[in-house]
């Protein structure tokens, strides 16, 4: 069934975007805010895209969890532009990574870079020749201006720099596969450094760890579906875009025209509407590597809780644990993230809860879950490998955009990412309608 959010106004130009996730909900809004006229076309029920709300045995959750830092400006601007408060939709604290057993990396609210050098200085659970390795890495990563002449596994980077293996495994590891859905031996140094360099080498409050309060689709998407109905737009729910055209000076999406389009579909997705538009472009997307985000939802007791809202586990089967209680206002409701591919990768769903449930008893002591769910995107992100080529929003064609947390830029697959990725190509099709329009 299609569900269409819409008003009436109309407006000179009309513009398809295909797909409701973060970087078409943001493409949508700039084309909204332009006097452009939009129609989103969303495959699936929700909005939302990698990151939306499901509802599962009457349990609203999210198909994954997402941890956002204080320097997605671009995001956090967003929201505030469609109506929703970032202060009252993130639980926002200091840096605090804590991994069992022992290992903690807290930063006291000083000013930058005082912050850093303290949360170094006071890691808890490594002695003090791994303390001043990670301060030695820092430094050096720090020194070099956050730029690699030439990129290479995260893996070789840190035997480059003589990280002990214990720290690796404490701090390193479990950080990277969080921030790039990468193992530590594929993963890109440059693009570990981008984040990096704008979360610990930036100010205090860059760093700082939000943790949505609201599912992923009430977080933005839905919030900008009504900003884009209130000018004019609409979104249609449970509609595929099937096919692209070309046609005269414009397009057809499902036979329907448009003066433009942006294809803010998922790399993996995107090739079945280009493929007669772009041929060299799907074929270089369809040799990419992806990585999944498993996500093991557990139901115990309310009284079941994380001393934050956020641990995660060394050298385990589980990686990071999030307490939705804490966030959500979910009692008792725990998720444990399994990301990047691994041996897990091949498990049933009853093989990853048989070893997710024992694992966290040895650990805390909860006991088996009343209810648990395992939810698995195979294709969650693109493997941020050393060097990997990333498509420009802009194609052949100069009313044809792309937008996604594929593109090129310094992040990897974020929501962050996404944003900018919509906003770059809402400006690129507006300039090139504008650039039209002078030129005629």
């Amino acid at each position: 069934m299609t569900t269409t959010i819409q008003c009436a106004r109309g407006a000179a130009k009309h513009i398809a975007v295909l797909g409701g996730g973060y970087a078409g909900m943001a493409a949508a809004v700039e084309l909204a805010d332009a006097g452009l006229r939009v129609t989103v076309f969303e495959a699936g029920p929700v909005l939302g895209g990698r990151a939306r709300r499901v509802t599962i045995d009457d349990r609203e959750i999210d198909n994954g969890q997402h941890l956002l830092i204080g320097a997605y400006s671009e995001l956090l601007g967003l929201m505030r532009r469609v109506g929703v408060d970032p202060d009252a939709a993130f639980l926002r604290t200091p840096l605090d990574l804590a991994v069992v057993p022992g290992f903690r990396l807290r930063a006291p609210r000083l000013p930058a870079p005082l912050h850093l050098a303290a949360a170094l200085i006071g890691a808890q659970g490594l002695s003090w020749p791994e303390r001043w390795a990670l301060i030695r890495a820092m430094r050096a990563a720090e020194g070099a201006r956050w730029r690699l002449g030439t990129d290479l596994p995260v893996s070789d980077w840190l035997n480059t720099q003589r990280q002990p293996e214990r720290l690796v495994e404490a701090f390193w590891r479990p950080l990277t596969v969080a921030a790039l859905n990468t193992p530590l031996e594929t993963a890109s140094t440059q693009v570990l450094f981008n984040v990096l360099r704008d979360s610990l080498g930036g100010s205090r409050s860059a760093s700082d760890l939000l943790f949505p309060k609201l599912d992923f689709s009430a977080l933005f998407p839905d919030a900008a579906a009504a900003y884009v109905a209130a000018r004019g737009g609409q979104v249609r729910l449970g509609t595929s875009a099937r096919q692209i055209e070309r046609d005269g000076d414009g397009w057809r999406v499902n036979g329907e025209a448009f003066d433009g389009v942006i294809c803010a579909l998922p790399p993996h997705r995107a090739g079945m509407v280009l493929a007669g538009v772009d041929a060299a472009l799907v074929a270089r997307l369809a040799a990419w590597d992806y990585q999944p985000i498993v996500t093991v939802y557990l139901q115990y007791p309310a009284s079941v809780t994380l001393p934050q809202p956020m641990l995660g586990i060394a050298a385990g089967i589980s990686q990071w644990i999030f307490d939705r209680g804490r966030t959500h206002d979910q009692p008792g409701l725990i998720a444990v993230v399994l990301s990047a591919r691994g041996a897990h990768s091949s498990w049933t769903q009853a093989q990853l809860v048989a070893e997710v449930v024992p694992e966290l008893d040895a650990h805390f002591g909860w006991g088996e879950p009343g209810w648990r769910r395992v939810i698995a995107e195979k294709r969650a992100t693109f493997a941020a490998t050393p060097d990997l080529w990333r498509p420009t929003n802009a194609t052949g064609e100069p009313t044809l955009w792309l937008a996604g947390d594929y593109t090129a830029g310094d992040y990897p697959a974020t929501l962050e990412g996404a944003i900018r990725s919509g906003r770059t190509a809402s400006r690129g099709i507006i300039a090139a309608f504008t650039k039209a329009e002078t030129t005629t």
